[in-house]
């Protein structure tokens, strides 16, 4: 029996609007600080690396995504280019990593919400959100695009007048004190001085680049959303391109201004460097929140509609529980993969402290996307382009295992867990199949 397909709606402004609302998240809020700690006065050069990386992985995904438009990104391609190990390591490292982000975006929102209530009082919000978003995403993909129609431009508007308030601002002649915003997730522990001064390595470049690719990580989230845009060969690359340009232009703008106005000590040292950069004018501090909490909504339902995507594909082949495989017949959604994300979102919600979220994140995003460039190059093409899929691949690795020790261990352990999965399964249905011979003999 044929599985039920997805129904094809997007267009190229509502492809490239769907990327959009999942870069312009609460990555650019939250990454940056961190990613100085690492880095310091060499933040510009991670930035520029992530870029790349993800120029790399952005022209990779479109590659294969206009040959295969089906549901599912590099879980599909990675099964069909390089076997079905490797494409259940991509698709599990981006429902476990994915999911992960999701409730640090939701935990993100509700602590730029509410930045003076208690923990029980922002949970509740949390997962209020969820909820929300998870109910919103069932409704149909038309109203998701028309909710991120709305998030992206106050986002836009939110950076540039953060950017405004910053370029008039006085140039920096110490570290700017910051108070702790409560729950607001940060990957690393503070780092001494001097690993913003003279003494930062290549390491610590390649690090910076690695947390700072959490900001970019949603630029090619149309990808899994392939079986439902129309005329996918044409329009997946043109709105995976427009969304990357339009995010690497705000992010370059926005770290310049950060730094101009900050400076690398005081942007490593500033729990909520955007409000900080800010200061000058008071008033802007509660829209730059508003702008914070918005955008990281806006991220929590990209990054849902794109986990439920992917859960869907696995779900077809075996690898999740059939029952996510399920379109709702008026709506032409994937309800049940999207209503179990929602829920397992919302439980980690409650019940976990998701500080080293980016990391993780970063780290399970990176492995998806290094499996999506080595299956790029399987597709041949000239030098030049098989060329991106092998930077795209290198790009990924490195910075991935220079992210800091417990988000690489976290992550290596997921993905283990993740094949072991897979082997057990593989033996269930291979005992499954012996009996059913057994009895037929």
């Amino acid at each position: 029996m044929t599985p039920p397909r997805l129904t094809r709606r997007l267009g190229l402004g509502g492809a490239t609007l769907t990327g959009l609302g999942a870069v312009l998240g609460a990555g650019v809020f939250a990454a940056f600080a961190p990613a100085a700690r690492a880095a310091g006065t060499w933040l510009l050069l991670g930035l520029a690396i992530a870029a790349a990386t993800a120029c790399c992985n952005a022209a990779s995904s479109a590659r294969l995504a206009a040959r295969r438009p089906v549901s599912g990104g590099a879980y599909v391609h990675g099964s069909e280019r390089l076997g079905p190990f490797w494409g259940h390591l991509a698709g599990w490292g981006f429902v476990v990593g994915k999911t992960a982000s999701c409730a640090a975006m939701a935990l993100t929102a509700a602590a730029y919400a509410l930045p003076d209530a208690g923990r029980g009082a922002r949970t509740a919000l949390a997962v209020a959100a969820v909820l929300a978003v998870t109910a919103l995403t069932c409704s149909g993909v038309r109203r998701s695009l028309a909710a991120t129609a709305v998030i992206v431009p106050v986002v836009l508007l939110v950076l540039a007048l953060v950017v405004a308030a910053a370029a008039s601002a006085p140039l920096p002649s110490a570290p700017l004190p910051s108070a702790p915003l409560p729950s607001a997730p940060h990957p690393s522990a503070p780092r001494s001085s001097a690993t913003w001064t003279s003494d930062v390595g290549p390491l610590d470049v390649l690090e910076s680049a690695g947390l700072l690719f959490f900001a970019f990580a949603g630029y090619a989230r149309v990808t899994t959303l392939g079986e439902e845009v129309r005329d996918p060969a044409r329009i997946i690359p043109r709105a995976v391109g427009a969304s990357l340009v339009i995010a690497l232009l705000v992010y370059a703008v926005v770290a310049v201004a950060l730094l101009g106005a900050l400076g690398p000590a005081g942007l490593a040292s500033a729990a909520d460097p955007l409000a900080a950069a800010a200061s000058g004018w008071p008033w802007l501090t509660p829209l730059v929140r508003a702008g914070a909490a918005l955008a990281a909504l806006g991220s929590l339902l990209a990054l849902v509609l794109g986990v439920s995507r992917t859960a869907l594909a696995m779900a077809r082949d075996g690898h999740l529980p059939r029952a996510l495989a399920a379109v709702h017949p008026r709506h032409g959604v994937p309800h049940h993969a999207g209503i179990a994300v929602g829920v397992v979102v919302a439980v980690l919600v409650s019940t976990v402290d998701l500080r080293g979220a980016i990391g993780f994140s970063s780290f399970a995003v990176l492995v998806y996307y290094a499996i999506a460039n080595a299956s790029a190059w399987t597709l041949g093409g000239s030098r030049p382009v098989r060329a991106v899929a092998a930077i795209g691949l290198v790009g990924c690795l490195l910075p991935a295992l220079a992210l800091p020790v417990g988000s690489v261990v976290a992550g290596a352990a997921v993905l283990a867990v993740g094949a072991l999965v897979r082997w057990w399964r593989q033996g269930v249905g291979a005992d499954k199949q012996d009996q059913a011979r057994t009895s037929a003999g």
